[in-house]
């Protein structure tokens, strides 16, 4: 690289940390996928795992444009050598938490098939929400309550959940109560005839 080139790059400013940025992203979205993220957006649902995958094809899409950078730009004077073995290394790990990061969110996802996403009316105080997750597989059911903040429309995870007998969706069929108080809110499940659901008071947080 000659001086007129090393000008251009020096007026041009500091290059975009690509790699650092995408394993940022695949290393939130593992952590994201695994924690129960929840997002409202213009009053739809968004799941961890869809937040998860967002994350993860973003990094993708970094690294690819990366990729082709540093293939315009390698070096011809023979330094490719001596960097090849700290390269292989850096992509490795990179394969691999790019390989922990699709799974993470393929197994949440699949999780997720038959859940069903109720955002339940009113809010609360500040426009705290409170949004449940039912799940029923063979003869059981489960669900699942989040507080998400008025602000920032996330839930950082639930604040409670509960089992059902049959399968049984307590809040899908309207067997439930919820009353907000000064800050917080409570969901009262309650199960039906042979249904029983347990427990059935869970605390509405959206700090």
């Amino acid at each position: 690289m000659d001086l007129a080139q090393w000008r251009a790059r020096l007026a041009a400013g500091p290059p975009f940390p690509y790699p650092a940025v995408s394993v940022l992203g695949l290393v939130l979205a593992v952590v994201v996928t695994w924690g129960g993220v929840l997002v409202i957006v213009a009053g739809q649902v968004v799941p961890a795992w869809v937040l998860g995958g967002s994350l993860v094809v973003v990094s993708l899409v970094l690294m690819g444009v990366h990729g082709v950078r540093r293939h315009r730009s390698a070096p011809d004077d023979g330094d490719t050598a001596v960097t090849a073995g700290g390269y292989g290394l850096r992509r490795l790990g990179y394969v691999l938490l790019t390989v922990l990061a699709v799974a993470s969110v393929g197994v949440r996802a699949l999780g997720d098939l038959g859940a069903q996403y109720l955002v339940l009316r009113p809010s609360g105080p500040g426009g705290c929400t409170a949004v449940v997750r039912e799940t029923a597989f063979l003869m059981a059911g489960t669900g699942e309550v989040y507080g998400v903040g008025g602000s920032t429309g996330v839930a950082w995870g639930p604040s409670g959940s509960w089992f059902a007998d049959d399968g049984y969706r307590p809040v899908a069929e309207r067997s439930y109560e919820l009353e907000w108080g000064r800050g917080d809110g409570v969901l009262v499940v309650r199960g039906s005839g042979g249904n029983p659901v347990y427990p059935a008071i869970h605390p509405v947080n959206c700090d």
